[in-house]
């Protein structure tokens, strides 16, 4: 049963083994609010990539995802340990949200101008705010528990000195090297912070908000790409060349999906060791999968002749996320619930993917046929199993 509301009540740590564990309404308005500033980078992505531009899209994608997804990520953990849902974790959890809105307000000057002024502003506001979280979950905790608490809020803090650092760093190689010292500074902090103690970050529920996550994303991604397609259909009427993608678009989105959500995971996370990696990893999935939609608006402008790129280029755009996505997942889920012939479905998939890249205009819908074959593989050699 749900615990009544309370305006001010103790932040302590949850029990990992607490019953029915779910998702609350304010986790999923975070989730939401997140992917507006995904669906930025998305569109940003796509921009650049459609012009050309693939090195400084790819670049100005890697920066401004990561921002996003480490901010959700760490409240994600934060909160599935020391939700209290009162009114300063809301309060503080709102200035989180109204932090990705600026971040996502600054992501097309990251793009156009390399401005990265608004979006560490945006950032900064996140972090911070997790700090504070910290600084009342070392309050009400003893022991390790508060000295995990206490390296957590120093350690971020610190961080962020370095992120306003790189606001005073010319544009270059220069800032590059600080913006991935202070990427790896980041990544750094939780091992650091529990190599003692360890947070009651709750498995299931954990799961769960990755899960919910990654079907938000997978969601902008169907969205972008239908947005994509009715400009397209409004401007130029090229149904013959538009169907194929769209339908190709769909059968990926759909098969990233079933694949995604195949196996229950939340058994495998036991351990921090475990879980990290397993969330780390989560980079590459969420990102993938918003970056198919950025590829699908690339393969429909260049299929009514807006796109200054190849045609096998801009399959590339769809088809390397695509498989990325699938390597991913495999890596991440499938390898430690499939045995025998089905370790390899994903794999294999994979290489099938990339390899329609070579089909030119007709690689996305061959791709998203081989994304429904390796869901039908997969389910048969489950149900035989």
């Amino acid at each position: 049963m749900t615990e009544p509301f309370q305006v001010l009540r103790p932040m302590r740590a949850r029990s990992r083994d607490e019953d029915h564990r779910a998702a609350t309404p304010l986790e999923l308005f975070f989730d939401l609010c997140f992917v507006v500033a995904v669906a930025q980078a998305g569109k940003q992505l796509a921009h650049a990539v459609a012009e050309g531009h693939v090195g400084h899209g790819v670049y100005g994608y890697f920066m401004a995802f990561f921002a996003i997804w480490w901010a959700w990520m760490n409240f994600t953990w934060f909160a599935s340990a020391y939700d209290c849902d009162d009114v300063p974790y809301r309060i503080t959890t709102l200035v989180q949200i109204a932090g990705v809105l600026v971040l996502a307000a600054g992501v097309p000057r990251l793009f156009d101008q390399q401005d990265l002024t608004l979006a560490v502003v945006g950032y900064l506001l996140m972090r911070l705010a997790m700090v504070t979280q910290w600084l009342r979950a070392a309050r009400s905790e003893t022991g390790g528990a508060r000295t995990m608490a206490l390296r957590y809020a120093a350690g971020i803090t610190v961080v962020q000195l370095g992120w306003v650092a790189v606001l005073f760093v010319p544009e270059g190689a220069a800032r590059t090297a600080v913006v991935l010292l202070c990427i790896l500074a980041e990544l750094a902090v939780p091992a650091l912070a529990e190599a003692k103690v360890q947070s009651s970050w709750h498995p299931r529920h954990i799961a769960e908000r990755y899960g919910l996550f990654t079907i938000i994303v997978l969601g902008e991604t169907v969205a972008a790409a239908t947005v994509a397609m009715q400009t397209a259909l409004d401007e130029h009427e090229a149904l013959d060349e538009l169907l194929p993608i769209a339908g190709g678009g769909l059968l990926i989105c759909f098969g990233a999906w079933w694949i995604y959500f195949a196996e229950p995971i939340h058994q495998h996370l036991r351990s921090n060791r475990q879980a990290f990696l397993w969330g780390y990893g989560h980079y590459l999935v969420l990102g993938s999968a918003a970056a198919v939609g950025a590829g699908l608006e690339v393969a429909i402008e260049h299929a009514v002749g807006q796109a200054h790129l190849s045609a096998t280029a801009a399959t590339a755009a769809v088809t390397v996320p695509a498989a990325l996505y699938l390597l991913t997942v495999w890596a991440l889920h499938s390898r430690h619930v499939k045995q025998g012939a089905a370790q390899a479905v994903l794999p294999v998939s994979a290489a099938a993917v990339l390899a329609c890249t070579a089909l030119g205009g007709a690689g996305v819908l061959a791709a998203g046929l081989a994304v429904a074959a390796t869901v039908a593989v997969g389910t048969a050699l489950a149900t035989r199993g």
